[in-house]
């Protein structure tokens, strides 16, 4: 009777402390690198607020592993598909409604978006947050009660969320001071992901199966996961066992048994980041300068120079030669120095 008496009233306290916070609701509705990049806002944000979270389905799986005191709400905004995005007739519109009635009815008392973008802006204003915090563009400052200047052209999309942040008088650590719990001892796999959500951000698979070749003839233990439409040419290569996560939560699975992620700059390598497990990155249309991931061990390589460079990857050419021009050899000896340095430094990871 007591330990159900004490549980009940802990339950009833959490309830009453959630009651007593003010509504804060976030607009993160991109891809899965987006969305985890803002971890250490969410974190710190659930100390003050009872936190609403509008995010894509798979935010639901990352919750339970790194933010579970936020709340979920999903959606997939149809502007962010990669093309075809504002054909309107294709659009959601009767959930798009049901939408605005449920978040209206949380009367939230902030609403905000650490994006640059006058849709975020206008969701904000439509849902009816009170005070509404962004930065504004194309004069979408109208929407917002709270408009900001936005961080230098050159930070890592993390500065953002610290701008964000300190319009809430919440101070989040530096890039370089996040705390990450390091990953569990006795970890041996090599995880190489060779997805993407992109094709232009696609290092060539051959190159990949080279380089998961030489990692096994230094004894390392690699583990291939690979997106669906890899997937055959991986088995047809002669790679007997090919991971091929259809959720985020299969692919933390994978993550929780590797020592060290190798792969594109893709949502992946951000997740295992903040899982505590050091990633190597291959860049191609974009700027590690905007989004490396964010544990602190931590390594990459750049896309080759190309006068186009950031594309937002809408590649100008018939292939991306940023990435694929990034030869085996240079990947090779960047990601034995990564080794190499995780090795001598193992409790760091």
């Amino acid at each position: 009777m007591t330990n159900s008496g004490t549980a009940t009233s802990e339950k009833d306290h959490s309830n009453l402390s959630a009651l007593l916070k003010p509504k804060l609701l976030i607009l993160e509705l991109w891809q899965l690198g987006d969305l985890v990049i803002g971890t250490p806002f969410y974190r710190a944000a659930v100390e003050r607020f009872d936190v609403t979270l509008l995010a894509k389905p798979f935010a639901l799986d990352v919750r339970r592993r790194l933010w579970p005191e936020v709340r979920v709400v999903p959606f997939i905004a149809p502007w962010t598909a990669f093309k075809n995005k504002y054909q309107l007739w294709r659009w959601p519109l009767p959930q798009i409604i049901r939408l605005r009635r449920e978040l209206t009815a949380e009367h939230f008392d902030v609403g905000l978006s650490a994006r640059w973008d006058p849709r975020d802006h206008f969701l904000l204003n439509l849902f009816g947050a009170k005070k509404r915090i962004g930065f504004p563009r194309v004069r979408s400052g109208i929407f917002l009660t709270d408009p900001i200047m936005r961080p230098r052209p050159e930070a890592h999309r993390y500065e953002s969320w610290r701008v964000i942040g300190r319009a809430l008088d919440m101070e989040l650590p530096p890039r370089e001071q996040i705390q990450i719990p390091p990953a569990g001892p006795g970890r041996k796999n090599i995880l190489i992901h060779t997805g993407a959500g992109q094709q232009v951000r696609v290092w060539p698979l051959d190159f990949y199966k080279k380089l998961a070749g030489h990692l096994r003839s230094k004894d390392f233990r690699v583990q291939i996961a690979c997106d669906a439409d890899q997937r055959d040419w991986w088995l047809r290569g002669g790679e007997r066992t090919v991971a091929t996560p259809s959720t985020v939560a299969e692919l933390i699975e994978l993550t929780d048994r590797a020592a060290a992620l190798i792969g594109n700059d893709s949502g992946p390598g951000h997740l295992a980041a903040f899982c505590g497990v050091p990633t190597f990155t291959i860049f191609g249309p974009q700027l590690p300068e905007w989004f490396a991931p964010l544990h602190p061990q931590a390594e990459w390589i750049s896309g080759k120079a190309c006068p186009y460079l950031p594309c937002s990857d809408y590649c100008r050419f018939s292939e991306p030669f940023c990435i694929r021009k990034i030869s085996e050899e240079e990947v090779l000896e960047r990601v034995e120095k990564f080794l190499a340095a995780l090795a001598q430094n193992p409790e760091s990871s």
